[in-house]
């Protein structure tokens, strides 16, 4: 490939796999782009940075700057939905390489008189396309550079900021170089700032031994609201199959009255486009969805693809089904785990363009018949990753506003393939994560590295599926914790209630699962009781809204403090207007102590200046008057959230 330019550009960022995907932002988000970019020789190299919306047809150039060693910087904001394009030109500015080598020559004592001639060539090309004015001023200095007696004032005139501004204005792109054209996904400001609440529906009765309806979920919504939650995620509501149905505690026989799993989707009373008869009809699910929007909550649902052996697909297409030779179809497993209820839909079958249009119409249904923006998918990394590129990318097309939670966990790269195939938002490993080293390396490995351009985390301390080690105590500050942890760690985060808020850490011998798990029966849950848990969780929620800082994962910085047990973190707002520091005790049993090193520097800040902190939970006020600070946190309370307040 033959190229005249002399500006080389390289290693752009963001950027994912060499531009195959879009890196994702939100509207209003500062996207910073970097790059290398040189030239041969000592001449002066100009480069901007251009992007534009895709129904823009001009491109918006910001100039980049030079940072060091041949490292440039900008910065474009997103306006609105939708992809952005953006590349990097860059040239030889010979117009600004003439007033840079004439002032050297200049103040190295050398006549520039031919120089000043040579000029002139320079500001005639400018005199083409520059203001009324501008030409007025540069029609004089051709005079005056062509003028032996007036050499003093033409050599001032030739190295004012004057002329280098218009110059820098105007420039000649000879031989200009770009880069490749790169991709961003903007998407609504709720993919990277929401709050999950997630809780049975069947559950939701304040009669013991009734099964929940709509209704009762509706009556839920203040509570829902009054924590700080936006968000409210249920399990699948259709129809459960009665064909293999799971007993209490997954046994595989069920007794007389068994509820059964409801992710075994599929029976009598219809399928995926259906709702379960006992939480109510339509009408009752339009009626919560609209009074979840009045309090500020919007209802995710469940988008599980596979089938009861008594779905109504199983008969009217068979061929979506892999079928063995004694007329069964294997069940779905996910080892150790087997889902005897469920089967597995095979995807490799011939009529994959009608499964796939049939999978994509389920979504769409509920997006537009109910006004679902938001859809947890249940085990994505079962179904094949070019699948959701296609279907995200079709529901995108019509409803930007949709987002998408991927539950997989599961091998890191599958994860992340998941994510660049259009996955808005991602269940992790911070389920697992205790202590300070492995928080510290597995928070930098999202924040630092090129997952921060397209992994969105949404850090969970429990699901149904899984009772984490940690929480089967029963430790009240190991909940307190962990729900910090995930909240001031992660812009996106959520809980599985009231099992988390009241404690109910009670599981299956040697498994990381819950006793008497509502995944396969209704549980009676005395829905008005108020805890520390409550409290507390309710005021980090209300920290989470109030604070810019905490509505964001990526600006984050991990500080120094003299105690293993401790675990500190500077956040910011991408304007730095808005700063906290969260501290947090991991001990749940002992008082730690311990002096926190302030990050003066990051925050512009002198040292021996004074600075305020206010602890949002506690109210109280410190001055700070050191770049050294002594911490102390007890498990009754273990952990501060200080705004710091210049």
């Amino acid at each position: 490939m033959h190229n005249q330019s002399r500006v080389l550009i390289e290693q752009v960022r963001p950027q994912i796999e060499a531009g195959v995907h879009p890196v994702k932002c939100v509207v209003n988000e500062i996207i910073p782009v970097t790059a290398y970019i040189l030239a041969d020789g000592h001449d002066i190299v100009v480069a901007n940075l251009c992007y534009k919306h895709e129904k823009s047809k001009n491109w918006d150039c910001i100039p980049m700057k030079l940072k060091e060693n041949d490292a440039w910087e900008a910065s474009f904001t997103t306006a609105k939905q939708g992809f952005y394009e953006y590349k990097i030109e860059g040239w030889i500015d010979y117009a600004l390489n003439w007033q840079h080598g004439i002032d050297r020559k200049i103040d190295a004592g050398q006549k520039v008189t031919s120089e000043l001639l040579e000029g002139i060539e320079y500001l005639e090309k400018v005199m083409k396309v520059c203001s009324a004015s501008e030409k007025k001023y540069l029609t004089a200095l051709k005079l005056l550079f062509s003028e032996k007696e007036q050499y003093d004032k033409a050599i001032k005139e030739a190295t004012s900021q004057e002329l280098h501004e218009i110059f820098s204005a105007y420039p000649e792109k000879f031989l200009v170089n770009e880069s490749p054209t790169y991709k961003a996904y903007c998407d609504r400001e709720k993919a990277r700032f929401s709050t999950w609440y997630e809780f049975f529906p069947r559950s939701s009765s304040s009669i013991e031994g009734a099964h929940g309806t709509f209704k009762d979920c509706e009556a839920l919504l203040p509570r829902v609201a009054k924590m700080g939650f936006d968000t409210l995620y249920f399990p699948p509501i259709h129809p459960i199959g009665e064909v293999n149905r799971k007993g209490k505690n997954n046994t595989t026989t069920a007794q007389e009255g068994d509820v059964g799993s409801c992710w075994g989707i599929g029976s009598q009373y219809g399928g995926h486009k259906s709702l379960h008869p006992e939480l109510g009809s339509e009408a009752d699910f339009k009626s919560l969805v609209a009074k979840a929007k009045e309090l500020g909550i919007e209802i995710a649902m469940d988008y599980a693809l596979q089938a009861a052996p008594d779905h109504p697909w199983v008969k009217e297409h068979p061929q979506w089904f892999k079928w063995r030779p004694d007329g069964t179809v294997q069940y779905a497993e996910n080892p150790p785990k087997k889902y005897q209820d469920i089967l597995p839909i095979y995807f490799e079958t011939e009529d994959w363009k009608n499964l796939w249009n049939e999978l994509l119409s389920i979504a769409l249904y509920w997006i537009e018949e109910f006004d679902i923006q938001i859809f947890r998918v249940d085990n994505p990394h079962t179904k094949p990753f070019y699948f959701w590129g296609w279907l995200i990318a079709e529901i995108k097309k019509k409803h930007p506003n949709v987002l998408f939670l991927s539950e997989a966990f599961t091998r890191p790269k599958i994860m992340h393939q998941l994510a660049k195939q259009g996955f808005t938002q991602s269940y992790t490993y911070f389920t697992w994560r205790n202590n300070k080293h492995e928080l510290i390396e597995y928070v930098q490995e999202l924040t630092k590295t090129d997952q921060q351009y397209f992994f969105r985390p949404n850090f969970w301390p429990n699901t149904p599926d899984i009772n984490p080690w940690a929480l089967q105590g029963n430790l009240e500050s190991v909940y307190l914790q962990k729900y910090f942890l995930a909240a001031t760690l992660s812009s996106n985060t959520g809980v599985y209630g009231p099992v988390f808020e009241y404690m109910q850490g009670a599981a299956l011998p040697g498994k990381e699962e819950y006793l008497d798990s509502e995944k396969f029966q209704i549980r009676h849950w005395d829905w008005t009781i108020e805890n520390k848990l409550t409290t507390l969780i309710t005021k980090i929620n209300h920290c989470r809204r109030e604070q810019k800082a905490l509505q964001q994962t990526n600006n984050i910085q991990f500080l120094s403090i003299d105690n293993e047990n401790l675990i500190a973190y500077y956040k910011f707002d991408q304007h730095k207007e808005n700063e906290v520091i969260c501290i947090v005790n991991l001990d749940p049993y002992h008082t730690q102590k311990g002096m926190l090193q302030l990050p003066l520097q990051e925050m512009g800040i002198h040292a021996g200046h004074p600075v305020k902190v206010r602890d949002l939970i506690t109210q109280s006020s410190y001055i700070w008057d050191k770049e050294w600070n002594y911490i102390e946190l007890h498990p009754v309370l273990p952990f501060h959230l200080f705004k710091i307040e210049k």
